[in-house]
This record gives C-alpha cells, sequence and structure tokens, in this order.
C-alpha cells in the first residue's frame, strides 16, 4: 500500500509550528508495512487543498490528513473532502454529545461553531477522539482510503494508535510489516563509515541498508519485511554481525538513543558520578547530558571556566600555566590536563571532562580557530589528553569538540 500524507494549516507553512506530525505518520506506517511515497503541506485554503487531494490520489492508496477539523471557519479538510468526493456533511451525534457534555461539566457556554467538530461525511467510519473533541474519518471511495485526523499531535497521536492503525491494517492484503533495528557511531565521519561498508550498500536487497548523519553522529539503519521479529533476526543478525566486524570499535549503541544518553545509563548502571570543566564549549557538553532524564543521578555538575582568571581561581591553574612568556597557554594539553584532576578533586567525581580551545572565529593565543584540547580525570587510572583540529564555524566547532568529549568519555568508559 502507497501513502501519502497531507498536513494542512497555513502556519505549518510560515514555519510557526513544526511539522512532527508527518515525522510521527511516515515511522507508524512503516510499522503497519505502509510505504509513505510523498508528504504534502497545504495551507487553509478549500482550492488548494482540493487540488492536493487530487494529486495524491493519482498517485496513493492510502491518504492521511492532518489538521483543518476544529471550530472554526478555516479549518476545512472535511468540506474539502466531502466537496473532492461528492459527499454530504452529517452530524455524528456521539460526539456531539460528548462535547455538550464536556462544555456542561465546565460550566462553560458552547459556542455553535464547535458542532463543527462533530460533523462527518456520510457513509464513513469515526475515529473517536479521546484526547479532544474534533472526530476523525475513515473511508474508503473508488478503492482509495482516506483517513483525517486532528492536527494537535496529542489528539492525533492517540487516535491513530487507538483506531486508525487498526482500520488501515483491516484495509491491508496481508503486508509483512517493516522491522528495523539502528546502529548508532561515534568518532567515524559519515563519508569514512560509508567507505567501509561501499559493497554492502551497493549490493544490498534484503535487508536494505541506509546512513544517516548529523552533527557529531553517524548512524545506520537496516530494515526488512517479515512476518515476525523472529524471523525479521533470521535477516537482520548476519548483517548487523558484518557491520561489527568491521566497525564495531565506533558502535555505541543498537537503538536510537545518542551518546549522551548512552553514557548516562553507563554511569548510573556503575553508579559513577561526571563532572566537567568547560572554556570554549560554554557549558554545551553540560547542557548536552542534562537534556537526558535521569542524568541527576550520575551528573554533579560543572564550571564554566571561560576566563583565564575563573580558570585560576576556581579549579587552581597556575598563572604561569596560562599566561606569560613560555607559558603553554590556557589552550593547551597542560591545561586541559589540570582542568579535570582539578574538578574531580572538587566535584568528587569519578570522571571528570575538561575542554578548552579556540573556537573562532580569530585566533586566540597565536593558535589556530578549530584546535580543541579535551582533557579526562578518573579515580580510575591516568589523565588522558587528546588534541583536535576541528573545522566548521563558530558554532560547529562548538558542537563538534562537545560531541567530541562524550565520544572519548565513552570509549573511556
Amino acid at each position: 500500500m502507497k501513502a501519502e500524507i497531507i498536513a494542512v494549516g497555513t502556519e505549518l507553512l510560515l514555519g510557526q509550528i513544526l511539522n512532527t506530525n508527518a515525522q510521527y505518520l511516515a515511522q507508524s506506517c512503516a510499522d503497519l508495512g505502509v510505504s509513505v511515497y510523498f508528504q504534502t503541506v497545504v495551507g487553509d485554503n478549500m482550492s488548494r487543498l482540493t487540488e492536493a487531494l487530487q494529486t495524491a490520489k493519482g498517485r496513493a492508496d492510502l491518504i492521511i490528513c492532518t489538521g483543518g477539523l476544529g471550530p472554526t471557519q478555516d479549518d476545512l479538510t472535511k468540506d474539502a473532502l466531502a466537496a473532492f468526493l461528492g459527499r454530504q456533511i452529517i452530524m455524528h451525534q456521539p460526539s456531539m454529545d460528548a462535547i455538550e457534555a464536556m462544555f456542561s461539566t465546565r460550566g462553560i457556554h458552547m459556542v455553535e461553531s464547535n458542532r463543527r467538530q462533530a460533523l462527518m461525511l456520510d457513509n464513513s467510519d469515526p475515529l473517536t477522539n479521546d484526547a479532544g473533541l474534533a472526530v476523525g474519518i475513515a473511508l474508503t471511495q473508488d478503492q482509495t482510503h482516506y483517513v483525517l485526523l486532528p492536527g494537535p499531535p496529542k489528539e492525533m497521536k492517540p487516535m491513530f494508535e487507538r483506531y486508525a492503525a487498526p482500520w488501515i491494517s483491516s484495509k491491508m492484503n496481508h503486508v509483512h510489516p517493516l522491522f528495523s533495528r539502528m546502529l548508532k557511531f561515534a568518532g567515524i565521519g559519515e563519508s569514512s563509515l560509508e567507505h567501509e561498508l561501499l559493497d554492502l550498500i551497493k549490493a544490498q536487497t534484503d535487508p536494505s541498508i541506509a546512513p544517516y548523519a548529523k552533527e557529531g553522529e553517524v548512524a545506520i539503519r537496516l530494515t526488512t519485511r517479515a512476518g515476525s521479529e523472529a524471523e525479521a533476526a533470521v535477516k537482520l543478525d548476519p548483517m548487523e554481525r558484518e557491520i561489527r566486524s568491521r566497525l564495531g570499535q565506533y558502535v555505541y549503541a543498537a537503538e536510537d538513543v545518542t551518546l549522551e544518553q548512552e553514557i548516562v545509563h553507563i554511569l548510573s548502571s556503575r553508579k559513577q558520578l561526571l563532572a566537567a570543566a568547560e572554556s570554549c564549549t560554554g557549558g554545551l557538553f553540560s547542557n548536552m547530558l542534562t537534556s537526558v532524564p535521569g542524568s541527576s543521578a550520575v551528573y554533579r555538575g560543572g564550571i564554566i571556566c571561560y576566563s583565564n582568571i575563573l580558570k585560576h581561581r576556581l579549579l587552581n591553574v597556575p598563572m604561569d600555566v596560562l599566561e606569560g612568556p613560555g607559558a603553554p597557554g590556557a589552550i593547551s594539553a597542560e591545561a586541559a590536563k589540570i582542568l579535570a584532576e582539578q574538578m574531580l578533586a572538587q566535584a568528587g567525581s569519578d570522571y571528570a571532562v575538561a575542554i578548552t580551545g579556540v573556537a573562532g572565529p580569530d585566533s586566540s593565543e597565536g593558535k589556530p580557530v578549530g584546535l580543541v584540547y579535551v582533557g579526562i580525570a578518573s579515580t580510575q587510572g591516568e589523565t588522558v589528553v587528546e588534541q583536535l583540529q576541528l573545522t566548521g564555524n563558530r558554532d560547529s566547532i562548538k558542537w563538534r569538540a562537545a560531541k567530541s568529549a562524550l565520544y572519548k568519555l565513552w570509549k573511556l568508559l
């Protein structure tokens, strides 16, 4: 079954909100065995919405619309589909009863426009809205399936999971669902990873191999269709073993988690603590870690020692290391080592990371933009310091420095 997702809303076109619905629906359709071939965003305009439906009908078996089911005059999705299919709009009385009961319970006057949320097309199946008011719709006409869902994700997701997904499955001819496995890599670039796996990628049939990359991390998604998880494993396991035999030293997870999530998981399982001293990254490393739920159990905290005076006063880096003739400088292996060791001592943690460098756009201490030192001190052994020469603009260098520090910490752990 081929599908198209149509996200309705002028606010999406203007960039006022992010189209997370399409991402969720595409992933959910793949899990059902439905292939999403196209995604469309259209504003709250009757003619353009009708045109989008006409285009989708010519290239998809299933059309899923999100948005435009609310009470206001610019909520046009039901009206557009009714006009497009030549159907009547009728009242779904159970939804109307639920709407009236909600207003009555809250003691709020219900304006007439709220009745629009209980409207549906004749001879269609209602999709109950357990988290809101607007009823969803599912119907089939001329061998094309249509599903209309509300725009707010908190309403759309439960409606899809509980009602739309089973309805879609009932229209499919026993298509096997997709099973995917994600391998996450750090410390290797996308081009280098692809080079190592190029023969597998070129020869792929089943399972398929798809590389993905974002700043500081690379992923490989292995995907196959199968009748069961066990059947899928028979095809996925040999490919994963082959990839690990070539690049296992860079694989930090076999699921879609970030490097910082994996580090928090490892530290938590070992009941160990971490702290950080950051200069050029300005707290970005700490922000990445503390974005992970549960990080408070393992992350003691950090010091953003951006200036030399704070490196000296707060973390006891000698001024003759930081400044003066012949001094290594704040951007040096010596400074990174002292920062990490002093942070370890002051925090009473098991590990401490220090990051110091030149983010740009100008050089500093006569040292080039992108020169970064990462120091890691631990109670388990000697302090290690690594020198990096990163490229990119100021934001990219800060991001890559923080991600590199995470990778080096993960390797040590």
